[in-house]
């Protein structure tokens, strides 16, 4: 698998993960409210399963989120299964 390039799509409510050439490997779709993102989807292009899209997907939107002092809600199993592997994402979760 060649780099991952994650970007923020605000118009689109998702972050993107894009090959070197600019093909769409996935996405982690995610709703603002106040100062909270929510990430509700996040998917990937059966032909990138396996290659680590989904992991830098996802590490790359926490970390832009920790960049822009906001916290997190995560609704999307996957995203939810990823803070929980990694402790030092955790800080992230949005407290009621």
């Amino acid at each position: 698998m060649t780099d991952v390039l994650v970007s923020d799509a605000p118009e689109a409510h998702r972050f993107e993960a894009r090959d070197e050439a600019g093909e769409l490997l996935g996405f982690a779709v995610y709703d603002v409210v106040g100062r909270t993102v929510v990430f509700t989807h996040t998917e990937v292009d059966p032909r990138a399963e396996g290659h680590g899209v989904a992991s830098t997907l996802v590490r790359e939107a926490l970390g832009a989120v920790r960049e822009s002092h906001r916290d997190v809600v995560a609704l999307c199993p996957y995203v939810k299964a990823w803070v929980a592997r990694h402790p030092d994402y955790q800080d992230l979760l949005h407290r009621a």
